[in-house]
């Protein structure tokens, strides 16, 4: 293909995390680089697909859809790989931004990671989606050939760099809209110079692709000899995997689809594929990933699933159609109920809409069910990955409050690790008879939350209590407030009432120490003043002096802390002080008659509660010269 080089050559440096990407991918992906060809064909198909999207609205872009397709074509002689395609092509400023740039944000802190994890760089990789950049695995230089639909043939642009830190760009002739991408073959890459070995590629990655894919071949006389001729054979099935019958589907393509649709390298973990038919006339198929997005966590992380209406592509990360804590989830919806010139605005209010996001929000978390149900272990490697955003599905979704409470796994004292692995319904099985309350503790790690004291009256009593330690636990027990009809209860608060647990001689030993213990518990509220709420005598400690909890419906400790964490005013929580009267060191406070010693032993136990409970104080001072005033006179 003869091309003349009109104007405007410039040199550009890549951004620095391009050039980090191309070093660590050439180095990490080498193993696995016929992977570079199902990156290029599936970038190709998805420029046909938006092709035919941006002629809905402008059909002088595009006249048909026949001709739409992917051809390959080698040359052994000069040692070249050409993929081309006829959609919609880049401008001059679309080829500096997707072929110089990674435009996403944290990309600083995911290669950090990256040189970080060396073993695991294939992985993160993979994660991070290198689509173009894959050329380079098996090429030392790439030229890539592009003109825009609707752009002028003088106005084409031409691309090239050796994958070293710069490339050039300049204006050219081209005489059809569409890409070509030339792969100059380093000598490790010449076994992609072949038919065969191009065609066992394509049928491997890319035989699901909607659009045809053609390789170039050489025309053969009756006896069998090549002839001068060429012509292109069309290798791939091109009919949209989804649109056929799952019975004619192996697991092999799905995962291959998979991998286009989502541009990860790992397997996905479970999906779903469905055809609906009434009210609503759509085909769903549904990936769970294996591995959760390097991007996750971030605000601008985009989610979503690819919208086609009859087949037609519309969108990526059409993010309507599925809940945000859900956003993890891949693949596509194609519907026949919406029209074909839709917009993201349009579909934020349509009915079908609604109707579609409630359907396919039901077939994951019943997806995710099944899962949990018959592959217990398979479902744990789930929850490793994305647990985290499963836990915003309560306060989202309330429609399906139950259902993803029942998919939500912690730790328990049940248990001896910090794994999340109990499972609601699973404690709820476990309950003791009269217990009618879920009870949880909320901490800062798994190591203060099995070692805090607020345990020791359920660990005597043989009550298990879920231990909760991500930052995102307490927000989310402000909407997880029941499960199968219990109630949720934190046993850091005040409220907390056990006595259905114990027999009468105890609870009538207990008001007996209460009522011998009344002047030391008016004596401690009256020398600490404001800086508690209520002094009060506990029987739920065995070997701790003292607690602090709070009200009801106070703000707890672990949600004070998440909004301090994020610049918030918070306001102050006011302490109840609970004091174990049977404990040696209470007692010894108790005989003391010096009010000022008293009031050391005071300090002593307030000291440490607050430091169990919040692992601060608000004056250490105070607190370490009452201990060493203790130790001096001891």
């Amino acid at each position: 293909m003869s091309e003349t080089v009109t104007n405007n050559k410039e040199t550009r440096g890549f951004q620095s995390e391009v050039k980090q990407l191309l070093h660590l991918m050439i180095h990490s992906l080498y193993s696995n680089k016929e992977i570079f060809l199902r990156e290029l064909i599936s970038n190709a198909s998805d420029a046909s697909d938006k092709l035919r999207f941006q002629a809905l609205s402008n059909s002088e872009l595009y006249q048909g859809d026949a001709d739409l397709g992917v051809k390959l074509s080698f040359d052994e002689k000069a040692n070249t790989l050409t993929i081309s395609d006829n959609g919609i092509g880049m401008s001059r400023d679309d080829v500096i931004e997707h072929l110089g740039t990674i435009a996403k944000s944290g990309t600083a802190d995911f290669f950090s990671k990256l040189s970080e994890e060396q073993s695991k760089d294939s992985q993160l990789i993979g994660q991070f989606g290198v689509g173009f950049y894959s050329a380079f695995i098996v090429a030392d230089a790439v030229t890539v050939r592009t003109r825009a639909a609707g752009v002028a043939s003088d106005q084409a642009v031409q691309w090239h760099s050796a994958g070293e830190g710069e490339y050039t760009i300049e204006t050219v002739n081209k005489e059809s809209r569409g890409t070509d991408i030339v792969l100059h073959m380093r000598e490790e890459g010449k076994e992609f110079l072949n038919e065969w070995r191009l065609r066992e590629v394509i049928s491997k990655y890319s035989d699901h692709i909607g659009i045809p894919v053609f390789i170039q071949t050489v025309v053969r006389d009756d006896e069998g000899n090549e002839t001068e001729q060429k012509t292109w054979e069309q290798v791939n099935k091109a009919q949209a995997l989804w649109t056929r019958s799952k019975s004619d589907i192996s697991d092999e393509e799905y995962q291959e689809f998979y991998k286009h649709v989502s541009h990860d390298f790992a397997e996905p973990l479970v999906w779903a594929h469905n055809r609906v038919e009434g009210k609503n006339d759509y085909t769903s198929l549904l990936y769970i990933p294996s591995k959760a997005p390097w991007d996750m966590m971030n605000r601008d992380h985009k989610s979503g699933l690819k919208l086609y209406v009859q087949r037609v592509f519309i969108m990526d990360d059409a993010e309507q159609f599925m809940p945000s804590y859900l956003r993890f989830v891949r693949g596509l919806i194609d519907s026949n109920d919406l029209p074909l010139n839709v917009s993201r605005e349009i579909l934020q209010d349509n009915k079908v809409t609604q109707s579609l996001r409630s359907a396919c929000t039901k077939r994951v978390l019943t997806t995710l069910e099944r899962l949990a149900k018959n592959e217990p272990e398979k479902y744990q490697s789930f929850w490793k990955e994305f647990g985290l955003v499963m836990k915003e599905g309560p306060a989202e979704d309330f429609a399906n409050k139950e259902k993803v409470a029942g998919l939500l796994r912690f730790a328990s004292t049940e248990n001896t690790s910090s794994e999340q692995n109990v499972g609601l319904a699973d404690y709820v099985a476990r309950m003791k008879e009269g217990q009618d309350k879920i009870f949880y503790l909320t901490a800062d790690s798994y190591s203060a939350a099995k070692n805090s004291p607020h345990l020791e009256q359920f660990k005597a009593k043989g009550l298990e209590v879920i231990l909760m330690y991500d930052r995102i636990d307490e927000w989310l027990m402000n909407y997880l407030t029941e499960f199968d009809g219990k109630q949720f209860q934190s046993i850091t608060k005040a409220g907390l009432d056990l006595s259905q647990f114990e027999d009468e001689a105890e609870k009538e030993k207990q008001k007996e120490t209460e009522q011998e213990f009344k002047s030391v518990v008016e004596r401690t509220k009256e020398y600490l003043g404001d800086r508690v709420k209520e002094v009060r005598t506990t029987f739920k400690l065995a070997s701790t002096p003292a607690v602090v909890v709070t009200d009801d419906f106070e703000m707890g400790t672990q949600m004070a802390k998440l909004l301090e964490a994020a610049g918030q005013a918070v306001p102050e929580v006011k302490y109840i002080l609970e004091i174990n009267p049977n404990h040696d060191l209470v007692k010894r406070m108790a005989d003391e008659p010096d009010e000022q010693a008293f009031g050391r032993w005071v300090e002593v136990l307030l000291g440490q509660a607050m430091l169990a409970e919040r692992g601060s104080m608000e004056d250490p001072t105070q607190f370490v010269g009452a201990i060493n005033q203790l130790l001096a006179k001891a």
